[in-house]
């Protein structure tokens, strides 16, 4: 790997994984660690920002989002699976990156006003609105060169750049100024089409829902609201039930058949939603295989995070000697 680009991203532990983390990201992932040096980090310190009063869900969900990972082919042996809160160096580096970062660049960072927005003010902590530090910090500790992410994602990074670009001028250099790494990046609407995915709203399809729960989740799912009978023409736009076959099917000619038959009024939603049901639980078939050998083997779920955090740590170790060094705060033995 030491000749390999680095790249670092990941997820908050506040759940279990569902088909919308795969299309926008695990899709990805999977073919960047046969050319990168990738390092998935499980953000648990994160996940505290809006769940600090539910800690078990954070742990459960560390272990869930392994299992996830390791189900849809993420290979511990060709990347580091890493939680956050394993490598302290990623709360020392926040610290210290938060005396070079100017208080507007917070107040102006668009995705933290909008997540402020949506929570209670009980839970507005001071923690939660430094965590776009810590995301910085995440990214620069492993000295990452590439960062995937969507468009919409792209201004946040330019955050880190930024961060990285005025500690080397001030105390010379450590980090590389990474890069965005956009790929194709594909997005689900939720089952009852009203935006993302979200667990809390309960229009999810998780990647570790059995064959009865998939069925049940596609035969409620939102289509056209205008449509009450299968002799109406229907809209293709929007309609999640097209949109999930579009992701998870490639030049089928059966959806083709069905977007025409939906417009002209020619088809039932229950036909095209059986056929959906089958397209996602052959999909999900081998995961959840690979899931239920991985909860009956539990020790090499723990082995991938043991390898990884041990991997990341001395790699951390590094960048932080690195910082303390440039930062002259290595040593006070000379004082005394």
């Amino acid at each position: 790997m030491e000749n390999k680009k680095r790249i670092l991203t990941g997820i908050r532990p506040t759940g279990a994984l569902h088909l919308g983390h795969y299309v926008g990201a695990l899709h990805n992932w999977i073919s960047l660690q046969e050319e990168y040096d990738c390092n998935f980090l499980i953000a648990d310190y994160q996940a505290l920002g809006d769940h600090f009063n539910d800690i078990e869900l954070i742990k459960k969900s560390v272990i869930d989002v392994t299992l996830d990972w390791l189900s849809v082919g993420l290979d511990p042996e060709k990347s580091n699976f890493v939680i956050q809160s394993y490598v302290p160096e990623h709360a020392e580096l926040s610290m210290l990156l938060s005396f070079v970062t100017p208080l507007g660049m917070l107040e102006r960072n668009p995705t933290l006003k909008g997540e402020l927005d949506s929570l209670p003010v009980e839970r507005r902590s001071a923690g939660f609105f430094n965590y776009p530090i810590s995301q910085v910090a995440d990214i620069l500790l492993p000295r990452a060169h590439l960062v995937p992410v969507g468009e919409d994602q792209a201004p946040h990074l330019e955050m880190s750049r930024e961060i990285a670009r005025k500690f080397n001028n001030m105390y010379g250099y450590v980090f590389p100024e990474p890069e965005t790494l956009i790929g194709k990046v594909g997005r689900l609407s939720g089952t009852d089409g009203k935006g993302k995915m979200s667990k809390s709203q309960g229009n999810v399809i998780l990647l570790s829902d059995t064959k009865e729960s998939v069925d049940k989740k596609v035969r409620s799912m939102y289509t056209d609201p205008n449509r009450i009978r299968a002799d109406i023409p229907g809209k293709i736009e929007g309609n999640p039930v097209f949109q999930y076959l579009d992701a998870f099917t490639e030049n089928d000619k059966n959806v083709d058949d069905f977007k025409e038959r939906y417009k002209t009024g020619n088809i039932g939603d229950v036909e095209i939603k059986n056929y959906l049901s089958n397209i996602l639980n052959d999909f999900l078939d081998p995961i959840r295989d690979k899931r239920a050998y991985f909860e009956k083997n539990i020790n090499l779920v723990e082995e991938a995070l043991d390898t990884g955090v041990t991997n990341a740590r001395k790699l951390a170790n590094e960048t932080m000697q690195l910082v303390r060094d440039k930062m002259k705060i290595s040593s006070y033995k000379k004082v005394w």
